[in-house]
């Protein structure tokens, strides 16, 4: 064999080298393709233009350990023009991991046009006097919701792909944008969206949902309620864990704020809605689960008495 020049030997050792920190070094995080917190999540990676105000970014929302990137979060909420401090939470994580996810499916890469972001209730409610598709209980005031679209994407393809994954509401009022939320799964069209109704809510389209769809046995989780059109009813102290497999019922306590004794925890506005917190128990099995809530002191009988949440996923072995 012959001898191969220095620079050729040099790029040899170098690459042996490379090549056993690659085969000895720890596996990241990320690589051992740990489950992420959101049933559909994508790339993570965004570029965002928001029509109305002119802002616009690139955000990873991910960490390389797959948890969120809360500076990223906050260039999001900065883009959506959504009042972080004021509210104490982010635009809807899992909404964001919906659009990353489609967006990398449909047309990766491709800038997400947003015609409407967050909306303030006093700015909803305007824009619904004027005529506007805006629903009375929108989930944009919940910052869960946006109206967008992807350049070169028809928005009757992209309202029909979404809705096949059932995942939240989706709606096409005609043109190249749709609305996208992490409500309660629904779709509608124009004629059938129910935007320009002027009978009352009641509360009756309320909607639980937890902060992420996966959890370790033990964790802390939040529930929040959307699709509220009224405020001041009252939701019971003890929350319920029931399996989707086998319809088992377990009792789950809800971290508030209360009386000793209270059996009505009262919810007096939307940011009290917001941020209702419970604890799984260290031994929960793995599986599938919905969170049910019951409420008291309902403002109208045609309020639910009872709301079950999205499905989650317990995952990992609980300790011995």
């Amino acid at each position: 064999m012959k001898n191969l020049p220095a620079s050729s030997s040099s790029f040899v050792t170098l690459s042996s080298l490379l090549l056993v920190i690659m085969l000895f070094s720890p596996v990241p995080t990320w690589a051992a393709e740990e489950p992420g917190v959101f049933f559909l999540m994508g790339s993570g990676r965004l570029h965002l233009k928001n029509l109305r105000n002119g802002r616009e970014a690139r955000v990873a929302l991910l960490n390389p350990d797959g948890s969120l990137n809360d500076a990223a979060l906050n260039e999001v909420d900065r883009v959506f023009g959504f009042p972080t401090t004021e509210k104490g939470e982010h635009i809807s994580p899992r909404l964001l991991g919906m659009v990353s996810h489609f967006a990398d499916r449909i047309a990766p890469g491709a800038t997400i046009n947003i015609e409407s972001a967050y909306r303030s209730p006093e700015y909803n409610d305007n824009i619904r006097k004027k005529g506007a598709n805006a629903a009375r209980t929108s989930t944009h005031m919940d910052g869960m919701a946006l109206d967008f679209w992807l350049e070169g994407v028809d928005g009757k393809h992209l309202w029909q792909t979404i809705r096949e994954a059932d995942c939240g509401g989706i709606g096409h009022y005609g043109g190249k944008a749709i609305h996208l939320d992490a409500g309660r799964p629904r779709f509608w069209e124009a004629a059938t969206s129910g935007t320009k109704t002027v009978e009352p809510d009641y509360n009756r389209h309320l909607y639980l949902s937890t902060d992420y769809d996966r959890y370790r046995p033990g964790a802390r989780l939040r529930l929040s309620l959307s699709g509220l059109s009224t405020f001041g009813f009252g939701v019971r102290p003890m929350a319920v864990v029931e399996s989707e497999k086998t319809g088992e019922q377990s009792p789950l306590a809800l971290d508030l704020p209360a009386a000793a004794g209270s059996a009505c925890i009262p919810l007096q506005d939307r940011k009290a809605t917001r941020f209702l917190h419970a604890t799984l128990p260290a031994d929960q099995p793995p599986g599938r689960y919905r969170i049910a809530l019951e409420f008291c002191n309902r403002p109208f009988p045609q309020m639910p008495d009872r709301a079950t949440s999205n499905a989650i996923e317990v995952i990992g072995v609980p300790p011995p």
